[in-house]
This record gives C-alpha cells, sequence and structure tokens, in this order.
C-alpha cells in the first residue's frame, strides 16, 4: 500500500464510503483535505459560512438519509457551524462535521483558535473525537458513519490536528457503510395486533428519522387495512399523503382543535418514529407524563428512546423502515371496531386546511398558497426556517410524496435557504421553493450567492412584514402596545437579488404572485420574489392589533 497523508486518506474514505458532496467553509487548519478534494471525484459547495453549510449538510441528510457532509476551519468556523449540529441532534439528522484543529504540540497553551471541540459539542452531538494519527483516519470515519447513522440518527464531530493531516501512513480502508437495522420482534407485532384489534378510537402520530418511500408506502397499505387515521409530527408531514382519505392533519404549532381532542379522547396511539417532544406534545400536554391515559404504542430505533419521557404500554424497538415491512404482515380483524374514524379525520383536516382565512393588506397569502398548489408539481421540495410565515406552508400546503419537505423541528432561524441550496443540488430536476421571513433570510442571506456560485435555481419567496413577527406576537399577547427589539429596516431583495446576476421581483398583491412566480421559473436562474405583507398580518387567524385588544382586555 502506497504512503498516504491523513488528508488523502480522509478523503479516499469519504469516497468508499459513498459521500455525495462535501458543504464546506475553506480554512488554513485543513488545508491537506482541500488539496485532497482537489483530486477527488466528491463535488465541493463553497459557503459563506460555516452555519449555512453545516444546515446544507443537514438538510442533505434529512433528504437522502445519508450523512451530509461539512467541513470548516477551527475556532469562529466551528462555533458558527454549531448552529447547523444544534439542527441534525433535535432533527435526528445524519451529519458528520469535519472541523480543521490546532498542531496537536500547541494543545493546553490556549493557541490560536484553540477549542477544545469534546467539550463544545458534547452536548450536542452523538460523538466527538479528535484523530490523533493518520493511520486512524479510515477507522474514525467508518465508525463516524455507523454512529451518525445508527439508532436514532444524528450528527457526529470530527477534529483534525493541522499536522496529522500531513502526516504519512499505509493503511487500508474498510468496507463501505450500510445502514444498521432493528427489526420488531414476532411477539411484538402480533400484541401490536391484538391491542389493534380492541381499539375503538386509534390514531398514528408518525415522525423522526430513518424513513424512507417504501416505507412510506408499506404504512400507507397499512392504515388502510385498519381503517387508520394518520397523523403527521410537528414538520414532517411529507410522511404522509396529505390527500390520502387516512390523513388526519399534522401535530405541531397551531394545531386542529378537532384533532387535538382526538388524540385526548384515543384509546390507543401509535407513535412510530418521533419523540413527541415540546412542539408536537403542545408544550408537553398532550399525554400525560410519565404514564399516559391513552394506551401507547412507541415505535423507535433507538432503545433509550423507549420510556425516556413517556412509558408506553408496548415498547417497540424498531426503525420505521423494519417496522413498516414487519406491519404489512398484521391483519385486521373481520369487523373493525373504529371503522369510518379514519375518513371523518381527513374530513376535518380538509375543513381545517381549507379555510382560506383574509387577512390585512393587498396580498392574500391564502391566495398565494392556493396558486401553489394549483401550480407546483407533486415532488416540489419546501423548506423553511422559523417564523409566523411557515404557518401559511405548514397549515396549507397538501405535502402529497416522501422526500418533499426540509424543515427543522429545531425552529431554527435562518434555515430555508441553505435547505434550499441543498435540496436543488441533490435532487436538480425537482423544483425548490422556500419559504422564508425577512427575519429569517436575512440570518443566512448570504448562502444566495452559494446557489447563484452552484447554479442552484431555487425560488425564494421572501415573505416581508417588516418585522420579527413571532417575537413582535408574543410580545403583543404579554406586554401589548410595547414592542420592542423586534422592528427591522430591510433591503430591497428584489435588488439584491439581481446583484447576484439572478432574478429578483417584487409582489405586492395577490395577483401578481403567480405571473411573477412564472418568470422566476422561466428565468432559469436563482430567484427571489420579495412579498410584501401587511404588518397587521401576523397570523392567519388574528391581526397584530386583534392580539393587542384581547390581551388589553384581559389584562386592562
Amino acid at each position: 500500500m502506497d504512503q498516504k497523508t491523513g488528508g488523502e486518506l480522509l478523503v479516499e474514505a469519504l469516497e468508499r464510503h459513498g459521500a455525495d458532496r462535501v458543504f464546506c467553509v475553506p480554512g488554513e487548519s485543513y488545508l491537506a483535505v482541500l488539496d485532497a478534494l482537489h483530486d477527488a471525484s466528491i463535488p465541493i459547495t463553497v459557503c459563506r459560512q460555516e452555519g449555512g453549510a453545516a444546515m446544507m449538510a443537514d438538510a442533505h441528510g434529512k433528504l437522502t438519509g445519508k450523512p451530509g457532509i461539512c467541513m470548516v476551519t477551527r475556532g469562529p468556523g466551528a462555533t458558527n457551524a454549531s448552529a447547523g449540529v444544534h439542527v441534525a441532534a433535535q432533527d435526528s439528522t445524519p451529519m458528520i462535521l469535519f472541523i480543521g484543529q490546532i498542531e496537536r504540540a500547541m494543545r493546553e497553551r490556549e493557541a490560536f483558535q484553540e477549542v477544545d471541540y469534546r467539550q463544545m459539542f458534547g452536548g450536542i452531538a452523538k460523538w466527538v473525537a479528535e484523530i490523533d494519527q493518520a493511520d486512524r483516519v479510515p477507522e474514525f470515519i467508518s465508525r463516524a458513519y455507523h454512529v451518525a447513522t445508527s439508532g436514532r440518527p444524528g450528527p457526529v464531530v470530527l477534529a483534525l490536528p493541522e499536522d496529522m493531516l500531513v502526516e504519512s501512513a499505509s493503511v487500508s480502508q474498510p468496507p463501505a457503510w450500510q445502514q444498521l437495522e432493528t427489526h420488531p420482534g414476532l411477539t411484538q407485532m402480533a400484541d401490536l395486533q391484538k391491542r389493534l384489534w380492541s381499539a375503538e378510537r386509534p390514531i398514528a402520530i408518525l415522525g423522526g428519522s430513518r424513513w424512507s418511500e417504501d416505507a412510506v408506502a408499506a404504512f400507507t397499505r397499512f392504515a388502510e387495512r385498519f381503517d387508520l387515521p394518520v397523523a403527521c409530527s410537528f414538520r414532517r408531514q411529507m410522511l404522509f399523503d396529505n390527500l390520502h382519505t387516512n390523513y388526519a392533519g399534522d401535530v405541531g404549532i397551531g394545531i386542529n382543535p378537532k384533532l387535538l381532542e382526538r388524540i385526548k379522547a384515543s384509546d390507543l396511539v401509535l407513535l412510530v418514529g418521533g419523540r413527541l417532544s415540546e412542539m408536537p406534545s403542545q408544550s408537553y400536554s398532550l399525554l400525560d407524563i410519565p404514564t399516559p391515559q391513552q394506551q401507547l404504542v412507541h415505535i423507535h430505533a433507538d432503545a433509550e428512546e423507549l420510556g425516556r419521557v413517556y412509558r408506553p404500554a408496548l415498547a417497540i424497538h424498531a426503525s420505521p423502515t423494519a417496522f413498516c415491512k414487519a406491519a404489512e404482515g398484521l391483519q385486521p380483524p373481520n369487523e373493525i371496531k373504529g371503522a369510518g374514524e379514519a375518513e371523518r379525520a381527513h374530513r376535518d383536516y380538509l375543513d381545517w386546511s381549507g379555510a382560506r382565512p383574509e387577512i390585512p393588506g393587498a396580498l392574500q397569502m391564502s391566495g398565494v398558497m392556493d396558486w401553489l398548489e394549483d401550480n407546483l408539481p407533486e415532488d416540489a421540495i419546501c423548506t423553511n426556517g422559523a417564523g409566523n410565515y411557515a404557518t401559511w406552508l405548514h397549515r396549507f400546503h397538501r405535502f402529497r410524496r416522501y422526500g418533499t419537505q426540509a424543515a427543522p423541528t429545531s425552529g431554527s432561524m435562518g434555515y430555508g435557504l441553505p435547505a434550499a441550496v441543498a435540496a436543488k443540488l441533490a435532487f436538480p430536476d425537482r423544483e425548490v421553493v422556500c419559504f422564508a421571513g425577512d427575519g429569517c433570510l436575512q440570518m443566512t442571506m448570504q448562502e444566495f450567492g452559494t446557489a447563484c456560485q452552484d447554479h442552484a435555481n431555487i425560488i425564494v419567496l421572501a415573505i416581508d412584514n417588516g418585522m420579527y413577527g413571532t417575537i413582535r406576537m408574543h410580545q403583543e399577547r404579554t406586554y401589548p402596545g410595547r414592542p420592542s427589539a423586534t422592528k427591522l429596516v430591510n433591503p430591497d431583495f428584489t435588488a439584491l437579488a439581481r446583484s447576484y446576476g439572478a432574478f429578483g421581483e417584487t409582489v405586492e398583491t395577490t395577483e401578481e404572485f403567480g405571473p411573477a412566480f412564472e418568470r422566476a421559473r422561466a428565468s432559469g436562474l436563482p430567484a427571489i420574489l420579495h412579498l410584501k405583507l401587511d404588518p397587521e398580518a401576523i397570523t392567519p387567524a388574528r391581526s397584530l392589533s386583534e392580539i393587542r385588544a384581547a390581551a388589553e382586555a384581559k389584562h386592562p
């Protein structure tokens, strides 16, 4: 075997394990890796800020199931990237972050940009390590792939001492990474079948990661046979066809009141893949802790999640993909006790999502969503970050297929734009639409330059109301008439897009939206549509003034 540097061994390992792309901000601390990438087959996306690069890696992992790869430099590069690592941790996304590190002989002196990464990332990453010897690079990379993807997926952080990367070694590469599955037992599945037979008001809630297109199809067939209402957890609506007659809606922020009551009144909750954390659990009020009143069947790929918050009546340690395959073997009873409940739940969902509230101003977001519903292809990918604007997407868009949603369950602002870039690079033939509020967009606005450089022809809807809208809404609810630190003076997003050589257009009325979107499509360029929304249009249900008035009436 030839002698190779640590940098060359690292890139060779990534090629062996099938890395699709590297998202990075370059740094002198890992020049040897960048040099090895020069001759490699792995495409590189050069980002503008490490947080954006890490969020791109997370989105890539969400949409492909394979670890997204991010590379950043030491110190400030790593601290910037931590935003994306936190998203990957809370969203259970496979991701590997490589950080250039100081030379080994300089440790413990507070050298230039020195950080103890085990201490820094220990609370949010699945595994944090530093590779001290070049001959152990293949071992560490193989372990990183398996840790990032097994059980509950998540981020792995590996620090790369600068002198190790130029050190030579002769070592072989292990076989390519393979997904490890955990399958349910026959006894558990037989137990589940009996519980489903006796349940009168069952409901399923799908969430988490480790899903696939085949798993979604298999669960759909299972739900059909058992006439089972199916809901999707917060920002995981792509796990079930929203127009299927068994779909009951999403369990997230601003949940349909009828769905909320359905879950509370159910006698069996089938929780598949998810954790039912703060947002979907309505601040942990949906199920009693630790023992729910409802009969809870919890299926999760990580044994440590089973019983961690909720004590299930039946715990099944299995990945969603393995469970859904096994569920195909379950047989429904001759007479389903809860027959017709799925149809009623779906009708409730259609009534809830079909309502078209009128908001203040000439630009009606319900009209925007209607146009998108009529004109977006079923395989279009929609991304978003955090903010009240996302309510329009989550409540009124009908996700039809798996792999069409990239949104942070961690509620991270700035996520939508880098996620859209990653989605378009992974699936160049599919349409990608980014929803972003004016505050959210400007968290990672510089990554629009990345889209332009890599010819990722995304369409960004910059929904501008001149404020951090969600925080202003909470202020008016709690401290009415006392806004503080929420006003934004924004750029002309249209002019900004054009300055990059991209497409930009301003939309101020509902009627202008459709033609503007079509022109953005036809341009063959990354695009920003600057949607100017009335500041009063803070939620689909109530205006800012109405929220303030209600708070003042409650606490005069």
